[in-house]
């Protein structure tokens, strides 16, 4: 696509996919957010080398001013990049995702292990995940075999599972006790009051429908305005499952990105 659009420099391009298809949504000629996340995985100075092939300098020149050609095939690290956003700054806004950009900052987690570097990757987005406590799970129909080693995981950790009648019956039928506890809108007790309550530490939650959307919305609420981490999506949810278990059965090191660079 450089080639073809003659981009001269860095350029940002917007993937989606669907169904196994990959589809280019836009291209930008620019830098983005993603190139100081790059450069400082595998240790180069990208704005820099582009600069001086935007000078007309060429490529393998300009490389070589800065040492070696990094390989990111290579890396001895594993590098997580997360999002941060300021939904708790405004009431009422949902913190569900969509097309548009809604993130204010990105952080980034370093660790030779990837269920460490996406725990880093979470605290430095101001999420702290919890060591115990209770996970709350309800997800749709299509997600309940995937959220299975997830909540395996957790509940090898030494957590106790909660959920919503539907999955708490998929959940005993796989030999994993949960105790049921009512949505919002079949009364009292109900999973709001149980996360205002610092009942749960943990939510794992997805949905199939725009009335579901809309009905769970004062739930996504409660666990931001409690400080709950808050898994949407599958993989999310494994990746959460693993961090926790990675932090404890070691400690969280950290060292100077350098470090991870020494020859």
């Amino acid at each position: 696509m450089a080639k073809a659009l003659n981009v001269v420099g860095l350029m940002n391009v917007q993937f989606a996919i669907k169904d196994g298809t990959i589809y280019v949504l836009e291209v930008n000629p620019r830098a983005s957010r993603t190139v100081p996340f790059v450069a400082k995985t595998i240790g180069a100075p990208i704005a820099k080398i582009a600069a001086r092939i935007m000078a007309g300098e060429k490529l393998d020149a300009a490389i070589a001013a800065y040492g070696k050609r990094p390989d990111p095939r290579n890396l001895p690290h594993i590098a997580v990049k997360e999002a941060v956003f300021p939904f708790a700054r405004f009431p009422g806004v949902d913190i569900l995702l969509g097309p548009e950009m809604r993130s204010t900052g990105e952080v980034i987690g370093l660790d030779k292990t990837f269920a460490m570097a996406f725990a880093k990757a979470q605290l430095g987005a101001g999420v702290d995940l919890p060591r115990d406590g209770t996970v709350f799970v309800s997800v749709r129909d299509e997600d309940k075999e995937r959220v299975l080693p997830a909540i395996k995981i957790l509940v090898e950790s030494g957590f106790k599972v909660m959920a919503t009648g539907g999955t708490a019956r998929f959940l005993a039928e796989k030999g994993i006790t949960a105790i049921k506890i009512n949505k919002v809108l079949e009364g009292r007790p109900h999973i709001e009051d149980a996360i205002r309550n610092r009942q749960v530490q943990l939510v794992i939650n997805t949905t199939d429908s725009s009335k579901a959307i809309s009905d769970s919305k004062s739930l996504r609420r409660a666990t931001l305005m409690q400080k709950v981490p808050y898994y949407t999506t599958m993989s999310g949810a494994e990746a959460a499952a693993q961090a926790i278990q990675a932090l404890k059965a070691g400690s969280l090191d950290v060292h100077p990105l350098q470090s991870y660079f020494k020859v």
